[in-house]
C-alpha cells in the first residue's frame, strides 16, 4: 500500500474595505450590486409607522387582558365545579349509606319476626319509609344539582353580558 500526500494551498487574503465587509458580513460575497444604497426614510413613513406600531401594542394589550379575564373566569369555573362536584358525591354517598343502614336494620328486623302478618307489616313499613327517603334525597340532589349548575353558569353570564356591555359602548 502507499500513501498519497496532498497538500492544499491557502486561499489568497481577500482585500477588505468597508462595503466588502458589510456585505460579507451579511452573507453575500463582495458585489456591489448587493450593497445596501443609504437613503433617507421620509418622516410621514416614519409616524406612520411609528403610529402603527404603537396601535398594534395597544391592541396586544387589550387581547392580552381579554386573555387573562378568560383565564381567570376559566379558572374560577372549574374550581367552582370541581367543589360543587365533591359536595355532590358527598351527598350521594350519605344517602347510600343510608339507605344500606335502613336495609341491614330492616333485614336484622325481619329476622326476628314470629308471624307472617309482622313480615308483612315490617316489610310495607320499610318499602313506605324507603320510597319517602328516596323521594326526598332526590329531591335535595336535584336542588343542589341545579343551584351548582347555576353557581357554575354565572361567571360566565357575567362576563358575556360585560363583553356586549363593551361592544355596544364601543
Amino acid at each position: 500500500m502507499t500513501e498519497t500526500s496532498t497538500t492544499t494551498k491557502a486561499a489568497p487574503k481577500a482585500r477588505t474595505t468597508k462595503a466588502t465587509t458589510k456585505t460579507a458580513a451579511a452573507g453575500f460575497p463582495d458585489f456591489e450590486a448587493f450593497a445596501m444604497p443609504k437613503m433617507e426614510v421620509p418622516a410621514a413613513f416614519r409616524e406612520a409607522t411609528e403610529k402603527s406600531i404603537e396601535q398594534a401594542r395597544e391592541a396586544y394589550a387589550k387581547v392580552k387582558n381579554a386573555a387573562e379575564d378568560a383565564t381567570d373566569l376559566m379558572e374560577d369555573t372549574f374550581e367552582t365545579s370541581r367543589q360543587g362536584l365533591v359536595e355532590f358525591n358527598h351527598k350521594a354517598v350519605d344517602a347510600a349509606r343510608s339507605n344500606a343502614d335502613a336495609t341491614f336494620a330492616f333485614m336484622k328486623d325481619i329476622m326476628a319476626v314470629k308471624t307472617l302478618a309482622e313480615a308483612i307489616e315490617l316489610q310495607s313499613s320499610f318499602t313506605r319509609q324507603q320510597f319517602d327517603a328516596l323521594s326526598t334525597q332526590t329531591k335535595d340532589m336535584q336542588e343542589f344539582a341545579t343551584k351548582l349548575g347555576t353557581d357554575v353558569t354565572a361567571p360566565m353570564k357575567e362576563a358575556m353580558e360585560k363583553s356586549f356591555k363593551d361592544i355596544k359602548a364601543a
